[in-house]
């Protein structure tokens, strides 16, 4: 998602006739992105489980911070809806919002509810049953060898660009029927960050519509010449869903696919290389890659917030009165660190009832969180296992993320190890 302006949790005055935003903070700055956990600390002593925010162009939102309120949005879409027309502050919003790709009503399956959301899920959960996870992991690794191959004798690497962004988009839009490299793909991936995580400069309501052009002209070429993928799986499901509707559910399964799963990646190797229960002890073990990803889920989550749910009507959460219409953002990061469901503040390493998926009926559809571990444990382990002595090439507290409340992940992640030839 893109990156909104404004100051870190600047406290602000109420929008005109909102008087339930009294006190709201602004969502935004490079310290939320620095520091998010202790800010969600911070909203969650002055507020409680759900805090009054304001988004982009300061409109109203609420920020739901709580593991059990986060979990009862999601189950309850007879309350808390994802059709966004519902919203309440359409006549505040400007044609280029920067949050538009994610606000904006689609026909796609994120917008869709009831019965046509089944509809929808159903397909994409059939398609992505239709990867075979072996065939998966061994591309993974396959793309990983390549990728490292093209820096390993420089014995240095920028490893967000060179290897965690590009690996899971390769391995995405092949799953989906594209080739995995070439300018055509490359431009996708482009405008594909643009859209969900817009630095300064970019535009991300054009480069979305770019994207919708390049699946449009991807689910044309799979309607006249099907194969092996998800893309042709989706075309021929008996659900008969139309071209439009197909372009729409694709850009959301190729966008879930790759960011997130880059940061996933990136976020992990952070971890094990920053810390100490992840290096080599005596005896020659340390905890496992399973094990990081799973923490990096928990604690790094790398969706932190997700747009949103709108109020079917007026109703309570979290001892707030929502207003039909009101916006709720889901603050999964905050979710998955609610102190409430941290029994002596840890979590163990088997524990996977986090929220980073989201939860109910609108959550990644069934196969694609295990088809991202199989990408996101490949990435990590190949390269691991190809570069063993790999170490961060600056301090640790010199590493920073990007300034953006919606995703979590760093800017770079650059490494040293003995060059490779072979």
């Amino acid at each position: 998602m893109t990156e909104p302006t404004g100051s870190s949790f600047e406290q602000s005055a109420p929008p005109p006739g909102c008087p339930a935003h009294a006190g709201a903070v602004r969502l935004g700055g490079l310290e939320y992105q620095q520091t998010p956990a202790q800010l969600y600390r911070t909203l969650r002593r002055e507020h409680g489980a759900v805090a009054p925010v304001l988004l982009d162009g300061d409109v109203p939102a609420w920020l739901v911070l709580g593991y059990s309120e986060v979990s009862y949005v999601t189950s309850h879409d007879e309350l808390f809806a994802r059709d966004s027309r519902r919203w309440n502050q359409w006549e505040n919003i400007p044609a280029d919002w920067p949050l538009m790709p994610f606000v904006g009503y689609q026909p796609s399956v994120l917008f869709t509810e009831g019965e046509e959301h089944r509809r929808r899920a159903g397909v994409i959960t059939e398609a992505l049953e239709g990867v075979d996870q072996f065939e998966l992991a061994r591309d993974s690794g396959r793309i990983a060898d390549r990728l490292i191959g093209e820096f390993a004798g420089s014995g240095q690497a920028e490893l967000m660009s060179a290897y965690a962004h590009a690996l899971p988009m390769r391995a995405a839009v092949q799953m989906c029927g594209m080739p995995e490299t070439g300018t055509d793909t490359q431009q996708l991936v482009e405008d594909l960050r643009i859209s969900l995580d817009a630095a300064e400069g970019d535009d991300p309501v054009a480069a979305y519509m770019r994207v919708g052009e390049r699946i449009q002209r991807l689910v044309k070429e799979k309607r006249e010449r099907p194969g092996a993928d998800v893309t042709s799986r989706m075309l021929l499901h008996p659900a008969g869903l139309t071209d439009e509707e197909i372009v729409q559910d694709l850009i959301s399964v190729i966008a879930a696919a790759q960011q997130p799963t880059a940061n996933w990646i990136c976020n992990t190797l952070r971890l094990m290389l920053t810390d100490d229960r992840f290096a080599l002890n005596v005896s020659g073990g340390r905890l496992s890659v399973g094990e990081a990803l799973n923490e990096v889920l928990w604690l790094d989550t790398p969706t932190q917030n997700f747009i949103g749910r709108w109020a079917v009507r007026d109703t309570q959460l979290g001892g707030r009165q929502i207003r039909a219409g009101d916006c709720l953002v889901l603050g999964l990061a905050a979710a998955n660190t609610d102190p409430q469901i941290w029994p002596e503040s840890h979590v163990g390493p088997e524990n996977s009832a986090h929220l980073s998926f989201s939860h109910g009926e609108h959550r990644c559809p069934y196969p694609a969180p295990l088809l991202a571990d199989v990408i996101a444990r490949t990435a990590v382990e190949t390269l691991l296992e190809r570069l063993p002595d790999l170490v961060l090439a600056v301090e640790p507290e010199e590493l920073r993320w990007r300034p953006s409340i919606w995703m979590r992940g760093l800017t770079s992640l650059p490494v040293r190890f003995t060059p490779v030839t072979h």
